[in-house]
């Protein structure tokens, strides 16, 4: 079985062209399947072996996304071996794929995110320091853009058009979008590609538009750092990141009335159920404001 997830890895880089992320996922999940049963030869899997690995899964305390996404990974793998040849027939045909939660990050509120993104830039404009500005000028991307940090981090200074305030991502399954960002990401990619990026890239020949301190691209980890520490005591918790403020843009724009349409070719999302759940986070944040406010709830 590991060789044949080596094998199915390189297909759904190479030919489903899935993220490297998505890939690593499928790999982990089934080299912990391969594992879990031993390495068995292909043809000795059956449903009932992957049920026991699933349940042993759950027995561990993951997650019913992680189980979900287990699930997923089995399903798309047999379905590939059959295909090949390997199976016959598919065991996880069988296999129901468990429904997940529909939880979300915390979102902040527009005011809050405005009060801190504000601070942050009158801050690091004053001090005229590379990171300080650098980091401004990330987080106003990720919210005024409301794309991946993935996205962000990957993106070459070439991606950014100043003139139109746009920025072209390449995002999930190698798709190319280009993406509006407002004035205050604008005047904070301005002042840090004026006065920051050059005094962190140093004389590197790196394209990178985000640095790190040591000249290259910086990196998702760190960028998830900064804004863990940074969003953190606004929403009042350590448990969020880059995600949290897509979130909140998402959200924020189905708010105002944006067109959900719209909002799901910004966000990049394959499909309009996926942006559609933030239409259920507004509505039970009204919802909750109603009850909590009108004297007959």
């Amino acid at each position: 079985m590991t060789q044949a997830v080596e094998r199915y890895v390189e297909h759904v880089l190479r030919v489903r062209r899935l993220a490297p992320t998505t890939a690593r996922g499928y790999q982990a999940d089934l080299s912990d399947l391969a594992r879990e049963t031993s390495d068995p030869e292909m043809g000795e899997v059956d449903v009932e072996v992957l049920r026991e690995w699933l349940w042993s899964s759950v027995q561990r305390g993951l997650a019913r996304a992680t189980i979900a996404r287990r699930t997923a990974a089995a399903r798309g793998f047999f379905a590939w071996a059959a295909q090949e040849g390997l199976v016959d027939p598919d065991p996880a045909l069988r296999l129901v794929t468990p429904k997940r939660g529909r939880t979300l990050p915390p979102v902040a509120s527009a005011p809050g995110v405005a009060a801190l993104l504000d601070g942050l830039r009158a801050t690091a404009d004053e001090s005229g320091d590379a990171v300080a500005l650098r980091d401004v000028a990330l987080m106003e991307l990720l919210y005024g853009a409301a794309i991946r940090v993935s996205e962000a981090c990957a993106a070459d200074v070439g991606a950014i058009d100043q003139g139109a305030a746009t920025i072209r991502v390449l995002g999930k399954g190698a798709k190319e979008r280009t993406v509006p960002f407002g004035g205050p990401a604008a005047r904070a990619l301005d002042a840090y590609l004026v006065r920051g990026r050059p005094a962190l890239a140093d004389g590197s020949s790196t394209t990178a538009l985000f640095v790190g301190r040591r000249g290259g691209r910086l990196g998702v980890r760190s960028a998830y750092e900064v804004v863990r520490r940074t969003l953190g005591p606004v929403i009042g918790t350590d448990a969020v990141g880059p995600h949290t403020l897509r979130h909140s843009a998402a959200t924020h724009l189905l708010d105002g009335g944006a067109d959900l349409r719209a909002v799901q070719e910004m966000l990049g999302h394959a499909s309009l159920g996926t942006t559609q759940i933030y239409t259920h986070v507004s509505t039970e944040r009204l919802t909750a404001a109603y009850r909590q406010a009108h004297p007959r709830a």
